[in-house]
């Protein structure tokens, strides 16, 4: 079972760091927690893209000024690794909120061997904006790129489940309480994009600038 928060969780309940100074401020994360039937912690997942302003404030030195206007009293600390959870014999990864988006992040978990994606997020702060939908749909680009299903819990929705195909096999409506329950498949294979990342997308810049200095020249 996967138990996530986008509000808290103490950094010492799965990792302990260096005893701190009674003057240090506490480190908070971010993370998911993968729990056992009798209680204990099998893994923690540290969320490593934290959201501006709403978890920590960017260039703080140089906007000082916003600290006392974003809601939290410590800002949150970024994980460090794409830690995955051991589910019988098979590992699972979860994106926190928006890290689905970050293809990369998404890649980083496949290669380390993750067989399925699950992504937990509170998407309350949109309402009923246009923002759920679209990030429902990144989620589902995903699973596309990694050749992976895909299960997410939204707190106000949308939940639901998508296949390596990016078939939607079950959702849930916008601020509807549902249980949804569906078979998914560990999954091992790697497609092209895992394999080769964004050197595709990075050489179509590449061609694309070089054609525009080529039109240039011809046109001087």
């Amino acid at each position: 079972m996967l138990i996530g928060s986008d509000k808290i969780e103490p950094a010492l309940t799965a990792a302990p760091l260096a005893p701190a100074s009674p003057a240090a401020q506490p480190r908070m994360y971010n993370a998911a927690y993968l729990v056992r039937p009798d209680g204990s912690t099998a893994a923690v997942y540290r969320k490593i893209h934290l959201v501006p302003f709403g978890e920590y404030v960017p260039f703080k030195r140089l906007l000082f000024f916003l600290g006392p206007l974003v809601d939290f009293e410590f800002p949150f600390v970024p994980g460090t690794e794409a830690t995955l959870l051991p589910v019988k014999g098979h590992m699972v990864s979860t994106a926190i909120c928006y890290e689905v988006i970050y293809a990369g992040l998404m890649r980083s978990f496949v290669t380390r061997g993750s067989e399925l994606l699950t992504t937990i997020t509170n998407d309350a702060w949109y309402g009923w904006s246009s923002a759920p939908f679209q990030h429902w749909e990144q989620a589902t680009l995903r699973a596309i790129e990694e050749g992976r299903y895909l299960a997410r819990a939204a707190n106000t929705g949308i939940s639901g489940f998508v296949d390596p195909y990016g078939r939607v096999t079950q959702r849930s409506n916008m601020f509807q309480s549902a249980v949804l329950v569906e078979d998914v498949r560990f999954l091992t294979s790697r497609t092209i994009y895992v394999r080769i990342g964004d050197v595709a997308g990075w050489l179509s810049v590449a061609l694309t600038l070089a054609a525009l200095l080529a039109t240039r020249r011809r046109v001087r």
